[in-house]
């Protein structure tokens, strides 16, 4: 099977919209300026408040004459009651499920379709990790939602690369047609990286059999890195090569940072079992901030000056089973816009020392070795790298 490798392209123009009072409102005016087409691809989508002002945009859309197409993971959605299903079926919104969930398919369910895709007439194009729900898109009583997110809006010739890939999953939405892991480990060849400072973007996408230069362009940049390396991901599960090539980059003496998750977070357990890295991390002189307001959801990485924003949480897990992609950019005033949102969030976090590390209580470590066990159970079960 042939996976595309998207190029390079200049003259694109970038808007980072930081926590869903922000963003939420820019989806909805896409929405209502759109002329011909709509395409979403997204993971999570629960019935709310928000999904139901959504779904009277896209019907609004599709009344003025716009073709929109809506493609769901089966797991994503489940919380989608199926009265909005039918109103967007039936007032002309083509809907499509990824991979629904079947005995028969056995290990095919685990992969899943966890990009987060909205193109808009084939010239703007919006990425990151939220979804459509309340906790994603609606203030709470303090005026923030209760998950910490970002979206990037893109104008310019790489709308037609996410527009492309949208059309290609929109193609393959019954899911894998073959059970099991990736087959093989396939090395991109990605295209060298541009020589401007502005305008320049890539699309980056992971097929969890097929392709992972998603991960492969991660770790391109991290060996290459000469000044810093800030990575923000809610699950730190990261594959051994991530890892190494962090703790390799620190010892050279790079400005390695890691924004994770505090305590509130969806699942707790993927906190302890991640936490059995940090003392080796920590040893490599990496530093390490716990987010401490609100549940982070952040997907994003700044090596240097580029950024790579979208879905992919970098964890073993999704490199394994998850249709991902991001964005990767090249452009100086993105790259400032996105270190002021990481020094914001390490202001608002706690900062593990090694001599704070090595005091954790007796309960903690306990914790902590459980469910780095139980994750190493299950990575040997499903043979997933780590």
């Amino acid at each position: 099977m042939t996976v595309p490798i998207y190029p390079w392209r200049q003259d694109n123009t970038f808007e980072l919209a930081v926590d869903g009072e922000h963003f939420f409102p820019k989806i909805l005016e896409a929405i209502a300026q759109a002329s011909s087409t709509i395409d979403i691809e997204m993971y999570l989508v629960e019935s709310g408040e928000a999904t139901a002002i959504t779904v009277e945009a896209l019907l609004a859309a599709v009344r003025r004459g716009v073709r929109v197409r809506c493609l769901f993971d089966d797991v994503g959605c489940r919380e989608l009651v199926e009265a909005e299903r039918e109103q967007l079926r039936e007032g002309g919104v083509e809907l499509r499920i990824y991979n629904p969930l079947r005995w028969r398919r056995g290990l095919r369910n685990l992969h899943r379709d966890h990009r987060k895709i909205l193109v808009f007439d084939n010239r703007l194009a919006m990425t990151g990790g939220f979804g459509l729900s309340d906790e994603f898109c609606l203030p709470s009583e303090d005026g923030r939602t209760l998950w910490h997110d970002q979206m990037l809006a893109i104008t310019g010739p790489v709308a037609v690369d996410w527009q492309a890939l949208f059309d290609r999953q929109w193609q393959r939405a019954d899911g894998p047609r073959k059970a099991g892991p990736r087959l093989g480990e396939r090395k991109e060849r990605l295209p060298p990286a541009p020589s401007g400072a502005h305008g320049w973007a890539r699309v980056a996408h992971l097929d969890s059999r097929f392709s992972n230069e998603v991960l492969q362009a991660l770790l391109a940049r991290i060996q290459g890195a000469e000044k810093r390396v800030w990575l923000a991901t809610p699950y730190f599960l990261p594959a051994w090569r991530v890892r190494r090539a962090l703790q390799q980059a620190a010892r050279r003496g790079v400005d390695v940072r890691l924004l994770l998750c505090g305590q509130i977070m969806d699942h707790p357990p993927v906190r302890y079992a991640g936490q059995r890295y940090y003392s080796r991390l920590l040893r490599a002189g990496i530093r390490i901030f716990e987010y401490q307001p609100r549940f982070l959801h952040l997907k994003s990485a700044l090596v240097d000056d580029w950024v790579s924003l979208g879905s992919c949480n970098f964890d073993h897990w999704s490199l394994h089973w998850n249709l991902e992609a991001n964005q990767h950019v090249i452009d100086l005033p993105l790259s400032a816009s996105v270190q002021e949102t990481f020094e914001a969030d390490f202001a608002r976090s706690n900062e593990w020392t090694l001599e704070a590390w090595r005091g954790l209580p007796l309960s903690h470590r306990l914790k902590i070795r459980m469910w780095g066990q139980i994750n190493r159970w299950v990575t040997m079960w499903f043979n997933i790298k780590r």
